[in-house]
């Protein structure tokens, strides 16, 4: 008897995932615990390992398409088996709403003489292809869609005029070519062959060459403009953080903390082989001085306000396909060395696509340090779920005043953005100089090492 493969739900915020590659092909034998595909979550990539046991019969869903959480994507079987017939399940209704912004621009033939006398800016911006039209416009007729594809043109750009819904002919196609100076348009033969391969308009293109003559130079700039889809951790991040942007209220409080006895710390440390990062002390001191300030330790829905017992650090890892938050556990109770230990293994496991979900929930806090990449100042968005982050920037030597003494210190500037429903501003500077106190203290320093 054959086996539905579901696509597990790997968080509670995913609805959707989208299988990036698959790493067995049909036909092969799967062992439980075999990785079957890996998927792109709202927070990482991560490795599917197969429940079941059997012959791949079927992959139903391939690689790079976005499907629902829990949707069949194979079929395990014996070989020779039967394979029942599965429907591939549709995209995410969500998607619908992209359209809606194209239907606007397929104007009737009047407003599409209009446009043809647009500025060339807003022409290259139509370049692309706009996606198929909505369900309750005619198809065009297949001769209709063959001239198009033949010359490059747009049908949502083409009004119809055949029968009683008006679906669009090829004679249609043809009037939108002359009235829009198509037979003017000149183009290499190379270029006319990448613009059809990367489903470009024609028209919209605007020439450099000869008389207007639009090149293969013309066509490739068009492609590098090209629109290209989040990925579907880029389109969670969006989403939630211009979420927590919009409906919490943040408000920012910068200190400048003098790091030159942790900077003489660490030297004094790597002497007897001890290694540690700067990030370590910062973690460990956030950590310490949220105890003393459990509203930044909270989250609010804007009428209640719930402080978290325990204090669980979110570490920003930057990827290049987006960010991911590993969460340091009870990180108040930890030594430097364990935490060094701990986010030295995290980097590791977000590098390679090994976080699992679990690893990335119960944050209270989070940390997002930049300054290894030589910033002055910057300040964070607030993780949905948390009242405050805080946003470390790059230690400098620069001079201070210290005894009546000008004197070069190692300084670093950190912004606390908080939420001002649940942290006042006395509350944020107060934890901030906590914060910098206990880097900046010699008994600190001595006793957590």
């Amino acid at each position: 008897m054959s086996t539905l493969v579901p696509i597990p739900k790997l968080g509670q915020s995913e609805e959707t995932v989208k299988i990036e590659k698959w790493r067995v092909k049909e036909g092969d034998k799967i062992k439980k615990g075999d990785i079957l595909f890996e998927v792109e979550t709202d927070k990482a990539v991560l490795e599917v390992e197969s429940q079941f046991e059997g012959t791949l019969l079927k992959i139903i869903i391939p690689a790079g398409k976005e499907v629902p959480v829990m949707a069949t994507c194979a079929v395990l079987g014996n070989p020779g088996e039967e394979i029942p017939k599965i429907e591939m399940p549709k995209a995410p209704e969500k998607k619908a709403e992209a359209k809606k912004p194209v239907e606007a621009k397929a104007a009737p033939s009047a407003a599409a003489a209009k446009s043809a006398e647009a500025p060339a800016t807003q022409q290259i911006q139509q370049v692309y292809s706009a996606p198929s039209a909505p369900a309750f416009k005619a198809k065009p007729s297949p001769r209709a869609r063959k001239f198009a594809e033949d010359y490059l043109i747009d049908l949502n750009k083409v009004s119809g005029t055949g029968g009683d819904v008006g679906r669009v002919t090829e004679a249609d196609v043809r009037n939108y070519l002359e009235s829009s100076g198509y037979k003017k348009k000149l183009i290499t033969p190379t270029a006319f062959n990448l613009a059809k391969k990367e489903n470009l308009e024609l028209l919209a293109i605007e020439g450099s060459g000869d008389s207007g003559r639009v090149t293969l130079a013309d066509v490739k700039s068009a492609v590098s403009e090209k629109p290209r889809e989040f990925s579907n951790m880029r389109k969670i991040i969006a989403r939630r953080l211009t979420e927590s942007k919009q409906r919490i209220p943040h408000f920012y409080v910068t200190v400048a903390i003098d790091m030159t006895e942790v900077s003489r710390k660490r030297k004094i440390l790597k002497e007897q082989g001890i290694s540690l990062s700067v990030n370590v002390f910062i973690i460990k001191a956030v950590a310490l001085a949220l105890r003393e300030f459990p509203m930044l330790n909270a989250e609010s829905d804007g009428i209640t306000a719930k402080y978290k017992s325990k204090v669980n650090i979110g570490v920003a890892v930057s990827l290049e396909t987006g960010l991911v938050v590993p969460v340091l556990r009870n990180t108040d109770r930890k030594a430097l060395d364990e935490i060094q230990s701990e986010v030295a293994e995290f980097a590791e496991k977000a590098r390679t696509g090994k976080l699992q979900p679990e690893e990335m929930k119960g944050g209270t806090f989070t940390i997002s340090n930049m300054g290894m990449l030589n910033v002055e100042n910057f300040a964070a968005i607030i993780n949905p779920g948390e009242s405050a982050i805080l946003a470390v920037s790059s230690a400098t030597p620069t001079p201070v005043v210290k005894d009546g003494q000008i004197v070069i210190r190692d300084m670093m500037k950190v912004t606390v953005s908080a939420d001002h429903r649940v942290v006042d501003g006395s509350d944020a500077a107060k934890f901030a100089n906590a914060i910098r106190l206990k880097l900046e203290s010699v008994d600190f320093l001595n006793r957590e090492i």
